[in-house]
Order: structure tokens, then sequence, then C-alpha cells
């Protein structure tokens, strides 16, 4: 059971079917009792017809033995007095609930002191207590305005039904305030509640059972593509080939972005493990070669000890320093290590990475950033190393502020680079033609390292010409303070 709803499809029919029961229970609810209110209503209206007709005959002095409201089919009728006392009851009234009297025969008739009887329709209007506290001052031959409702049951020759009553008050001139109380039969409201109760009962577990149907299929449908994309992934997984795509449905909706997005991340995974993998071989083929010429002079030196190159072995010693060195902060940088946030004078720091170097020409004003001084001292170290290895004469260093951000530049007078290679130069054991001695030219790790380093301290490098005609790396990093001033992680 907890495998059933525990899929999406299943947690989706059965949500969907829960909130339409809800609505359909509520609107049936509401419509039966509409449907009651309103036939109730009806009934009513028809008593209180059937009470304002009797009470109108009353208020023309018409006798209670000739009330041509009593002798109406299915609407059993009463007539008390003040008193509570039953005067006049329909013909075939047997037995009567909620109208405040149940009794169903007449009281003896009251007659004056002469012995005339109040049916004959002697006028007996001065014997009438004018003084009684009336909840509505009525003039004789007045009927009330509106009536009270309430509901009971009457047996009308031998059928018991559930009855609407309605109460009208009426000032006769010669039997006082009489009460006429009239039913109209509910039959028709329990009919109706009753038919509509029944088709509900029957029709609402049909619906949902056509609402759980409609959405198990469109459910099923809709997902159809993600298990797909499922299975591609498993696949993917199980055979570690990256270069596999999942499938991408032909719509525009969320499935089809998660779709594009998985594909977009598969060929990031590619990309980036394909670089991984060529970043090992080409550490591999880097570190060979030092450690090879080392092993090489050892097993000279091992066998001839006057033949050693000892400043040949600590040249190999230094390189493979400097190379292990490289690798290990291309890891870190690689790792996302967060460059540190301090305050650093890149006009000071490029003073200090000058001393010392030949040809070397520092303009600069003071430009403050945030990151790490160390990392920031690496780039301009390896951009200065670059420029030294192909320069002719003269490199100059300029650092200047530039709307929000420092820009520094280093510039030769060499032979620069290559438009078609300014990007290339950036991949890590990349080094162009002109560069590929290794005595000469580094491993293709320093401006690897210093794009690196600029793009974590949320900056650009950038390859151009320099106005001497050779290159120019131009160094840009937001200014400290800035809202830019923040290291990317």
């Amino acid at each position: 059971m907890s495998r059933l709803f525990g899929s999406v499809r299943s947690r989706a029919t059965l949500g969907a079917t829960l909130v339409v029961a809800v609505a359909l229970v509520a609107a049936g609810t509401a419509l039966l009792l509409s449907l009651r209110s309103n036939l109730t209503g009806e009934a009513g209206t028809r008593a209180e017809r059937s009470a304002q007709a009797v009470a109108s005959e009353l208020a023309a002095r018409t006798p209670l033995g000739k009330l041509s409201g009593l002798d109406a089919e299915d609407t059993p009728v009463q007539i008390v007095d003040e008193d509570g006392v039953l005067l006049a009851a329909s013909e075939d009234l047997e037995r009567i609930s909620g109208t405040g009297t149940s009794e169903v025969t007449p009281a003896p008739s009251r007659s004056d002191e002469d012995g005339r009887d109040d049916r004959d329709g002697p006028d007996h209007s001065d014997d009438r207590d004018d003084d009684r506290d009336d909840d509505e001052s009525l003039e004789p031959g007045e009927i009330a305005q509106g009536a009270s409702y309430t509901n009971g049951t009457a047996t009308v020759d031998g059928d018991t039904e559930d009855y609407r009553f309605a109460a009208v008050e009426v000032e006769t001139p010669d039997l006082g305030r009489l009460t006429v109380h009239a039913g109209a039969p509910l039959a028709a409201e329990h009919s109706a509640v009753g038919t509509a109760l029944t088709a509900m009962l029957i029709g609402f577990p049909l619906l949902l059972g056509v609402v759980a149907g409609v959405t198990w299929l469109v459910t099923g449908r809709a997902l159809r593509p993600v298990e797909g994309i499922r299975r591609e992934m498993a696949a993917i997984t199980a055979s570690e080939d990256l270069r596999r795509r999942v499938p991408e449905p032909a719509t525009h909706d969320e499935i089809a972005r998660l779709a594009r997005t998985t594909n977009a991340t598969l060929a990031a995974l590619e990309t980036s493990v394909e670089r991984q993998r060529r970043f090992v071989a080409d550490a591999s083929h880097e570190l060979r070669s030092p450690i090879a010429s080392l092993r090489t002079q050892l097993e000279v030196a091992a066998a001839h000890p006057d033949l050693l190159d000892l400043d040949g072995a600590v040249e190999d010693t230094v390189r493979l320093q400097n190379l292990a060195a490289d690798l290990l902060l291309l890891a870190r940088l690689d790792a996302g290590e967060r460059p540190a946030g301090t305050r650093v004078d890149l006009a000071a720091l490029a003073r200090e990475e000058a001393a010392g170097r030949r040809r070397v020409t520092v303009e600069a004003e003071p430009a403050e950033v945030s990151g790490s001084r160390g990392q920031l001292g690496r780039v301009l170290a390896n951009l200065l190393d670059n420029a030294e290895r192909h320069a002719r004469e003269r490199i100059t260093v300029t650092v200047r502020r530039e709307g929000g951000e420092a820009v520094v530049g280093v510039a030769d007078d060499g032979e620069g680079v290559a438009e078609a290679d300014r990007e290339r130069i950036f991949e890590r054991f990349v080094r162009l033609d002109a560069a590929r001695s290794r005595d000469d030219g580094g491993a293709g790790l320093g401006l690897a390292i210093a794009r690196d380093v600029a793009v974590r301290h949320g900056g650009t490098l950038t390859a151009g010409a320099a106005p001497a005609g050779g290159a120019l790396f131009e160094l840009r990093l937001p200014l400290a303070g800035s809202d830019r001033g923040t290291a990317r992680p």
C-alpha cells in the first residue's frame, strides 16, 4: 500500500479525487438545503394563503359553521381563540401536532345570556375585553400582517403526512381575537429532496470514479517523459557514458525544461570529466620529464660520481617543486576554495612583484581590492614571468582605477599573441609553438592559474595587443567596497 501511494501519479489521483469529493459534498449539501428551504417556503406560502382566506371569511362575520376553508382537501385548519380553545377545525381532521393545540374537536358553542349561539353570527363585540394586552392592535374585521410558521403532522381522513403550518391572527367583530392555523403538505418537499439525495448518492461515486480515472490517465501521460528521463539517467549511471543524453519532450512545459537542464548538466559534467582526464594526463606527462631527468642524473652519478650535474639536478628539482605547487593551487581552486576577504593595494603589490626584475617599469595609482594577497601576487608573478619570456627590451605594469574596477595591465614589446590564440593560451598545459621549450617556458599552467584566480575574485583576465606591438594582459577586479566587490564562490 505504501509503495502504491508512494508514486506521484497515485498521490495526484488521490488528491484530485479527495478535492472533488469535498467539493461535491459541499455543493450537494448546499443544494439540498436550498431545495428544502425553497420547497418549505412554497408550502408555507400556500398555508398562509389558506389561513388568510379563512381569516377573511371570519373578518366578514361568516359563521364558523359556514366557513368554506374548513372543507378544503389536504388543508387541515384550526381556529382557536385567545385562550387557546379550539372553536372550529376541518371536518376530516383526526390528529394534529405543531400548531400549539392538539385538539381536533371544537369546544361547545359559547352562548350569551339570551342563549344565542355565537356560530349563528350575533354581534358580541360589546362583550369583548378591550383592555387585553395584545401583541398587535387590530381593529374589528382587520387581519394581522404576516404569519408565523411551524412544522408538524396531521392525520386527515386516515392519511398522516408532514405539514407546514401558518398561523394568521384576525380581529373578528363578534368573537374577538382568533388565530387561524392552516397547513400545506410537505410531501412534495420530501419527495424532491429524497429524489435529489438519491441522484447524488448514485451520481457522486460515478463522477468521482470518472475524475479518478481521468486524473490517473492524464497524470500518467504527463509523467511518462519523467520516467523516460529516469530510465536514461539510470542507464548513464550504470554505463558511466557521459556522452548519452536524456530524451527531451517536444513540449514547452516544466518537464521539457527539466530534460534540457539535465542534458546541459550532463554536457557540463562530460566537459569537466574530460578536462580532468586531460589534466591528469598532462600532469603525468609534465611530471615524467623532470622525474626522468633526475633519475638519469642520479643513476649516472651513482656509476660515475665525477659526472654528476649538480646544477641540472637542482634545476629539475626546482622545476618539479614549482609544478607540484601549481598543481596543488589548481586543485584548491577547482575545489572551490574561497579567497580571503582582506584589502589588497594592487599598486603596492605590483611594485613588490616587479622589484628585482630587469626591464620592468611600474606606473600605478592606489587601488584597493578585496581578496587573497597571496593569490593576487601569484597572478602578477605569472603575468610578469610570461612577459619576461617574450619581451625584447621593456615590460610595463600599470595600475589604475576605472569606474568601480581596478585595472592592472602587463604589456611587453615582444611578438604578441595572435588573435586566434588569445583565449586558448588560458587553457591548462597549453603552450604556443614559440614557447614549446620546457627549458625556457613553463608547464603551461601560469596563465590558466591567473585566470582562475581572477574569476574567483569576481574579475576577468584577458589578452590583447599592447601599444608597443607586443602582448597586453589586462586584469580587472572590483574595487573594495563596490557592489561587485564580493569574491565568487
